[in-house]
Order: structure tokens, then C-alpha cells, then sequence
């Protein structure tokens, strides 16, 4: 069997630049890659810069070179770790602050000892702290005295007046189809 060296060279060739092509789509490639990778992990424009020209001028070593000396983490990963612990020391170590003279309170006094601010409020059926703001208590559902209560319909609004009147001893009002009958 004889081979044609015509045939071999033109083969080899071939070879040749698809494998020289493939090596230069592999650099552009990891080029591409370090300059995404560390725009992602840096803000510096610099070192974005850096880190593409040392991987183009080096190729492989220049990646295990640029692998090394990257920052562990990116930039999200950073944000989203300070965002953790910010949120983890505001629960560990957030003390309750006298809306009036910034000083520390307890959670179960009622006023400030130092400016006599109104911290909360008891509730008057079952004795527990409220808030100032709440108007009905949560723990056993009372509304706290003094407060307008919403109503529902017309109906019930009449039938409250009648037993509050009723309960003064004073006559109810007369209602509309009492009137016209009389």
C-alpha cells in the first residue's frame, strides 16, 4: 500500500490549521473568559485590563497565573456576605432605643426612666404590653377602651344606639317605619 505524498501533505495541512484554529478559538476564548471572570470579581478597570493581557501573553500558564492571584470571591458574593452579617449583628445586638432621649429601655417598662417618654401601654382585660399605635389588644383580642369601633351595617349601628339608649334610660330614636305608621 503506497501513499500518495501529495495526498499526505495536503492531509497533514489540514490537520494542521484545524488544529492551529482550534488552539486560537481556545485562547480567545480564555482570554474572553479571565475578562468576564474578573470584571465580575473587581471594579478596577486596570486590573480588568491586567488580567486579559497577562492571559493573552501567556495562554495556559497565564490562566494558572491569573487562577492563583484572582480574589476568591466576586463582588456579589461579597455583597451578599456583608448583607449577612449586617442583618446577623442587627439581630444579635439590637437594643431597644427611648423614641424620645435615644437611650437604652427594657422591653417590659412602660415609660422612660430618664425623659418619661410612654413606652407602651397594658392592655385593660388581660394586663400584657401593647404597643401605642394597636388599638385592640393581640393577645386577647379586646379593643382598647375609647377607640371607635367600626361597624358593619346600618343595622348593627341602629341596634348599638338602641341598647346604649336603652342602658341611659332614655327613649330610642324613633326609626323610619315607626314613623309613617304613627
Amino acid at each position: 500500500m503506497t501513499f500518495d505524498p501529495v495526498l499526505v501533505s495536503t492531509l497533514a495541512l489540514f490537520l494542521v490549521s484545524l488544529g492551529s484554529a482550534f488552539l486560537v478559538a481556545l485562547w480567545v476564548a480564555i482570554v474572553i473568559w479571565t475578562y468576564r471572570d474578573i470584571r465580575a470579581r473587581v471594579r478596577e478597570r486596570t486590573v480588568h485590563i491586567l488580567a486579559a493581557f497577562l492571559v493573552a501573553l501567556l495562554g495556559l500558564p497565564g490562566v494558572l497565573v491569573y487562577l492563583i492571584l484572582r480574589p476568591s470571591r466576586t463582588l456579589e458574593e461579597e455583597y451578599q456576605q456583608t448583607l449577612e452579617e449586617e442583618v446577623l449583628l442587627q439581630s444579635l445586638g439590637d437594643p431597644l432605643l427611648c423614641p424620645g432621649c435615644e437611650r437604652h429601655v427594657r422591653e417590659d417598662w412602660l415609660i422612660c426612666p430618664s425623659c418619661q417618654t410612654r413606652l407602651r401601654k397594658p392592655c385593660h382585660q388581660c394586663g400584657r404590653l401593647m404597643e401605642l399605635a394597636w388599638t385592640i389588644c393581640p393577645y386577647c383580642t379586646t379593643p382598647v377602651p375609647g377607640v371607635r369601633k367600626e361597624v358593619d351595617t346600618v343595622e348593627e349601628a341602629v341596634a348599638d344606639l338602641e341598647s346604649a339608649a336603652s342602658k341611659e334610660g332614655a327613649r330610642p330614636p324613633i326609626r323610619e317605619e315607626e314613623a309613617t305608621t304613627n
